[in-house]
């Protein structure tokens, strides 16, 4: 890490969500922002990102801005995902966003995507859980990527060059699929048969692309599905971050608020404790590839993580000696 690095600042472009994490230069977090822009609205048919959804974006990029501004950031890195790279004018929404925070942005690989987000997830992991081989699952707007990988055995290990990581992405997540599938709310029993069969398809084909798992092991989800999830379970009636990060969601568990929620219509699934506005729409299918997940890799539960790919990008850009621009 380097000495007297002064703040640092990550940011995510995601399908459903754009995020903010703030931390000084010691990784103590000073911000941590989530708004829902919907950036991949219609990505999957249109393959172009709309001005409407540039517009909501490169807004809250602005405030983020403002934000970095106060903690006198000195270095950041701006990433986009899945609906950037399905998108034939990410170009626009680039040179827009780096108009407005100074920042160039990065378009992420699935795979680098992967591999950041399990830096991220195991940082702060319990001292059982760690020199231990485990699966992360990060369930986004557009894509889920997988990552294998054995965690360090302390904090200090999860930089940029270790630990070692496979990481496949796969071209389905929660408003993807409730796009290409989920036509009706709630939607019929024949739309979800159609979408478990291709998460299950795209799910088995990276199960065989990955290194083999030992034993039961670990899984770790990340993004807005898992922690939604989680509030529900808990009935949390506000977001509670200490509450969430590091609860345990059973397959059974899953598999239940499956199948309530996809009986239920977006009003009432946001009568729910838990339950926030911008994902009542997608949660279905958010919560079928984690119910997919873990019964393909056969894992019975499912530690959720709060840290994810911001933390993962915070502590590359701590171990850095020049800013980022």
């Amino acid at each position: 890490m380097a000495l007297d690095a002064g703040a640092v600042a990550a940011l995510d472009c995601g399908t459903n969500s754009t995020r903010l994490l703030i931390v000084d230069g010691h990784g103590k977090v000073l911000v941590r922002e989530m708004r829902i822009t919907r950036l991949g609205e219609a990505v999957d048919s249109t393959h172009k990102l709309s001005a409407d959804a540039i517009g909501r974006t490169v807004s809250v990029l602005g405030d983020y801005k403002q934000m970095m501004d106060v903690h006198e950031v000195t270095r950041a890195r701006l990433v986009a995902t899945s609906a950037a790279r399905d998108a034939v004018n990410a170009d626009e929404f680039f040179a827009a966003a780096e108009e407005v925070t100074g920042v160039r942005p990065e378009l992420l690989t699935g795979a680098e995507e992967g591999r950041l987000s399990f830096i991220g997830a195991t940082r702060s992991l319990p001292a059982e859980d760690r020199g231990m081989q485990v699966l992360v699952v990060d369930i986004g707007g557009g894509s889920t990527e997988l990552a294998v990988g054995v965690t360090p055995d302390d904090a200090a290990g999860t930089g940029p060059s270790g630990p070692a990581v496979a990481a496949v992405s796969l071209d389905l997540g929660c408003v993807r699929l409730t796009e290409r599938f989920f036509h009706h709310d709630p939607p019929l029993a024949e739309e979800l048969a159609q979408a478990r069969a291709m998460v299950e398809a795209e799910v088995d084909r990276a199960r065989g692309s990955l290194p083999p798992l030992e034993g039961p092991g670990t899984l770790i989800g990340l993004a807005g599905t898992v922690s939604t999830l989680a509030a529900l379970e808990l009935e949390l009636p506000h977001y509670e971050r200490d509450r969430i990060h590091h609860a345990l969601l059973t397959r059974l568990q899953v598999d239940q608020w499956l199948d309530r929620l996809a009986t239920e219509d977006r009003r009432a699934r946001l009568q729910r404790p838990g339950m926030i506005e911008g994902r009542a729409d997608v949660i279905v299918g958010g919560v079928l590839v984690l119910a997919v997940v873990m019964a393909r890799f056969e894992r019975t539960t499912c530690l959720v993580s709060e840290d994810d790919i911001l933390d993962g990008i915070a502590a590359s850009l701590l171990s850095r000696d020049s800013p980022v621009q």
